[in-house]
């Protein structure tokens, strides 16, 4: 039999998933099994490295089982992973010096509240705050290599989900790590570093672009690890970090499995999404909708600086060709279902969510804001809580189900607007994908919201079948973008149709609530 089939690993933060791909990207077998979290102290998320690994071997070889294939059927194999996450561990032993410490994890928050209001910081901030105002009456100011330098150092701050603030904190309370890692003896990575080195027994130490953007040491504007972000931390000149290759460059061979099987993709999970989802032309945007909701944006060959406090990375780099995107994050959304189900015992299921939504005509005036940690993007306010306001003797369980679902949609609101202010493209239409977009509530809603077309793929799992794609452009098996266009599967476009004004007037009353929920935990005096 001729090797015909992809193989991806999807890494996430609380399972593993393995997928082979036909041709035709149908999917021929997976397997799924949970990853643990280790939580030491509170604020303190690790996973242990050598049970990723084990994991994504266990679930490769069922996927493989119930597609009824070996490994000599496989073309090649891609690998998406969980951002951020990283790892030091021994380069001559192999062994970890301590576990993957996640992008969850909060113990350096000290140390980088410290650096944030250091002298330096300070500064930056000042000057970047002062061009960030020059910027926002001149379109290109905002667009010279300087100006987006001043503009992000305007609002930059460093964060213990920073990989470099990871490290920092290994090589200071692990034993011996600071030693071994002066004498060129650590090797840094992150979760897709990791399983590469792995699977090629030690033969390659590499990352791809996607990833590397996603740690908070590398700069996108200058492509290079950024002293900048760095200096803070003070890593040692003989930490040895990994090779940086295209995203659906080879990142060796591994014979794991029975037989040898070229690695030939490597990404980031928001980033393998936007792909997956089709989004190759600049100013297209897609959005995952999981425990929290992801909405990136394509913006060419060209980073941008966002004054809105958005995120510029690396999208992908493919045949010598970069692309860019634009990042928001909305912390609560799937999450805030949950919360609904497990704290409250309004639902039995997150799929009632939608039932409830549908029974009601709309939330009667109420509004729920799910700032349980605070709002991230485009607010960005920490001491944010979690609100429901508008309630009277007449609300029923269904509108605040319903309101809570509307929350989500017009989170993505918040975001989009920012994007468009930030890089002057009108978003169009949206792709929409991740498990909280099987809800027809949620996505008709937030088609009327921002009075655009949403499109749902198929294939919820759209990390997945975008590791494929590049997996399957790098052996040549499809040709990028034709084939990748006439293999992705829409299951149903939600039309606007909404009226203006009601879309206006509900908008309004969310930016109200918001306004309630905003600085509510902050011990200093509101202004």
């Amino acid at each position: 039999m001729s090797r015909k089939y992809i193989l991806v690993n999807d890494v996430g933060t609380t399972g593993t998933r393995a997928v082979i791909y036909d041709t035709d990207a149908n999917v021929v077998g997976d397997c799924y099994t949970e990853l643990e979290q280790i939580f030491p102290r509170p604020g303190w998320t690790e996973q242990d490295p050598l049970d990723i690994y084990d994991k994504c071997v266990e679930v490769t070889l069922g996927a493989l089982e119930k597609a009824k294939l070996e490994a000599s059927d496989i073309s090649a194999m891609g690998i998406a992973t969980q951002r951020t996450t990283s790892l030091l561990w021994d380069r001559k032993t192999g062994e970890p010096v301590y576990n993957f410490i996640t992008w969850q994890d909060t113990r350096m928050s000290d140390v980088c509240e410290r650096i944030n209001r250091s002298g330096l910081f300070r500064a930056l901030h000042l000057a970047g705050g002062a061009f960030q105002r020059l910027a926002s009456v001149s379109g290109g100011l905002k667009r010279s290599p300087l100006g987006k330098l001043l503009i992000t150092a305007g609002h930059f701050t460093v964060t213990p989900g920073m990989s470099s603030a990871q490290a920092r904190w290994v090589l200071d309370n692990v034993e011996g790590a600071a030693g071994k890692a002066e004498a060129g003896d650590l090797l840094f990575g992150t979760v897709d570093t990791w399983l590469v080195w792995k699977y090629t027994r030690g033969g390659v130490h590499a990352t791809d672009f996607s990833n590397i953007s996603a740690t908070g040491m590398y700069d996108p504007f200058g492509m290079r690890w950024s002293p900048l972000l760095l200096k803070p931390f003070e890593l040692p000149g003989g930490l040895v970090f990994p090779e940086i290759r295209e995203t659906n460059g080879y990142f060796g061979s591994t014979d794991v499995f029975g037989a040898e099987i070229p690695i030939r993709c490597v990404v980031a999970d928001q980033q393998a999404a936007l792909f997956g989802e089709t989004c190759f032309e600049a100013g297209s945007v897609k959005c995952t909708n999981g425990t929290g909701t992801f909405i990136d944006m394509n913006t060419g060959d060209e980073p941008l600086a966002s004054i809105n406090k958005l995120t510029p990375m690396i999208a992908w780099k493919m045949d010598g060709r970069t692309t860019y995107m634009m990042e928001g994050i909305i912390s609560s959304a799937g999450s805030s279902i949950q919360f609904l189900r497990d704290n409250l015992g309004l639902i039995e299921k997150a799929s009632d969510s939608e039932d409830c939504s549908f029974r009601c005509d709309d939330t009667g005036g109420v509004y729920v804001v799910p700032a349980f940690t605070g709002l991230t993007a485009p607010y960005w306010d920490p001491y944010a809580r979690g609100t429901v306001i508008g309630l009277t003797r007449g609300t029923t369980r269904d509108q605040v189900v319903r309101a809570t679902l509307e929350s989500i949609a017009y989170q993505c609101k918040d975001v989009v607007a920012a994007m468009e202010l930030d890089t002057g493209i009108e978003v169009k239409d949206i792709k929409a994908d991740g498990g909280a977009s099987g809800n027809n509530f949620l996505l008709q809603f937030l088609a009327d919201v921002l009075d655009t077309v949403v499109e749902r793929p198929e294939a919820l799992e759209a990390t997945a079948l975008g590791a494929a794609y590049f997996t399957g452009i790098a052996t040549g098996q499809w040709k990028y973008p034709d084939d990748i266009v006439r293999v992705h599967r829409v299951d149903r476009r939600f039309e606007p149709r909404m009226p203006a004004s009601t879309r206006d007037a509900l908008y309004a009353g969310w930016k109200r609530a918001v306004d309630r929920a905003r600085r509510w935990a902050d011990v200093e005096p509101c202004d």
